[in-house]
Order: C-alpha cells, then structure tokens, then sequence
C-alpha cells in the first residue's frame, strides 16, 4: 500500500516537473526576446519599426520599417490558406460523408506523411517543380518568388486543414442530416446548408491554426520566396518573410551585438505575439466547439 502511494506521488512529482519545465521554458522565450527587443527599440522608435515602408537594416542608410516583412509573411499565407481551405473541406467532405473505412485509412495516412515530410524538401520541391511550372505559364515570374512559396505552404498546412475539418464534421449529430435527408434534401443541400454551417467553428479554428503555422513556417519560404523584402502585393515577385529573415541574420554574417543582430529579436518578438495572438483566437474557436458538443 506504501509503495503504491510512493509511486502515485513520484508520479505526480514527475508529471509537475513536466508542466514547469514547458512553463519555464515559455517564460525564458519571452525574457529573452523581451529583453533584447527593449535594447533595440532604445535606439529605434517603435513607431519607425512598425511603420515604416522600407526594410534595410544591413545597408547604409539603415532603414528599421518592418511593413515589407510583415507583407511579404501575409502574401505567402493568404495565397496558403487561399489553396488549403477549399481542398481541405472538400477532403473533409469526401472524407466525411461518401469515403469508406477502406478508402479512409488509404487517405488518412497519405495526409499524414504529407504533414511529416521535411520543410527542407518542401522548399526544394517549390524551388525545383512548382517555380519552373509557374514560369512555364507565367514567364514574368522570378526565379524566388511569394506565389511558389504560397503553394508549397498551402500543401503543407492542408493536412492539418483537412484532419481538423474532418474531425468536425464527423462530431455533428447524425440527427441533423438525417433529419435534413427526411424532409428531401439532396446531398448536396446537406452538406451545403447543414454540415459546413453547422461546423462553423471547427472550421474556424482550423484556419487560425493553419495560419499560425504558416505564418512561423521558415525553410520553405527561404528557400521558394528569395530574400527580397518588397511592400508588394505581386505574388510573382520575390519577397522576404519574417521568419526567413531571421535565417538571414542567423547565418553567422552579422556581429553579435550590433543594432543589426538585434532586429532578429525585434522581428522576433513581433512574430511571437502575432502567433500569440493567433493561438488566443484559436483557443476562442476550440472552446466555443466544447460549448456547442455540449
């Protein structure tokens, strides 16, 4: 009985030290990017930073507006999620409502080893197949380029799409669609007026997922959208991202310690509270799931 209560309690001990280990880890990120980002906005007005339409903190003049990263991150996940929610809900759908149990653990599957597959290789695969293809159409298009980026993220982020989807869809009351199919709905009618409406928030919570991990996607963009910070709304162009820019900096090519390192943390941190602010929302959609399966 002793040694039972011993192990319940090194148990509980051990799960603990789990949870404050994550914690402390979570409160150290945020130090530390806090820290470095108040040294460097003491030498570079926040307003300059958030604002400002030219990026250009390793040349002379040095210019610290981060608008063309913060555009070229969203031009790469509108293009994303603009590719992987209509495939995802079709996938969910098909999935859903017409796949069999022998057609589901085919597909499931291949969408898992989709979403285990190196970014590297995504970014080469972008760099390689899906840039050559673009430019076969579209011959204006540059070698790096946010369209190609786009694409390759939104493959990365549909099996997350689709998996969330699927899942919500599969949670609804088999009383909803029975109840639309007694009263003569096609099949079509259910799933266009019952099941997407119904799933709203799984939905909902699935594309702020998916744009939280697009946005902190780092290897695939370097690789596909160059290393060309442009306040430009043309996918063809080459951009940069936040996150690849903070490659950039990382390389070993910057001095420690100078205003140029420093912009990684700043970029940094306003990456971090972009996500934060994603995840929030997120957490928002997931509990209002809970609240309706209640």
């Amino acid at each position: 009985m002793k040694s039972s209560i011993v192990i319940d309690n090194v148990f509980k001990s051990v799960l603990f030290l789990c949870v404050a280990m994550t914690l402390l880890v979570t409160a150290t990120v945020i130090l530390i990017l806090g820290t470095e980002s108040f040294i460097f906005f003491q030498k570079v007005s926040i307003f300059d930073f958030l604002f400002g339409l030219k990026w250009e903190p390793l040349l002379e003049p040095k210019s610290f507006g981060v608008l063309p990263l913060v555009a070229g991150t969203f031009l790469v996940v509108v293009g994303a999620i603009a590719l992987a929610l209509p495939a995802g809900i079709l996938i969910a759908t098909y999935l859903s409502e017409f796949a069999s149990e022998r057609s589901r653990s085919f597909i499931k599957p291949a969408l898992e080893i989709l979403a285990g597959i190196p970014t590297v290789v995504y970014g080469f695969f972008a760099l390689t197949f899906i840039t050559p293809v673009i430019r076969t159409v579209l011959p204006q298009t540059e070698v790096f380029n946010a369209l190609s980026a786009a694409i390759v993220v939104g493959v990365m982020i549909l099996p997350m799409v689709a998996s969330l989807c699927d899942d919500g869809f599969r949670s609804l009351p088999r009383s909803l669609k029975e109840g639309a199919y007694g009263l003569g709905a096609t099949t079509f009618e259910v799933i266009r007026y019952i099941l997407i409406p119904a799933s709203g928030s799984r939905i909902g919570a699935a594309v702020v997922l998916a744009v939280s991990r697009a946005v902190g996607e780092t290897m695939a963009v370097t690789l596909a959208a160059g290393a060309t910070p442009k306040l430009t709304a043309n996918p063809l162009e080459s951009i940069q991202t936040m996150t690849s820019y903070i490659v950039q900096v990382s390389m070993g090519d910057t001095p420690r310690g100078g205003i140029e390192y420093m912009t990684c943390f700043a970029v940094g941190a306003l990456l971090f509270v972009m996500t934060f602010a994603m995840n929030f929302i997120g957490n928002y959609f997931i509990n209002k799931m809970k609240w309706e399966q209640a």
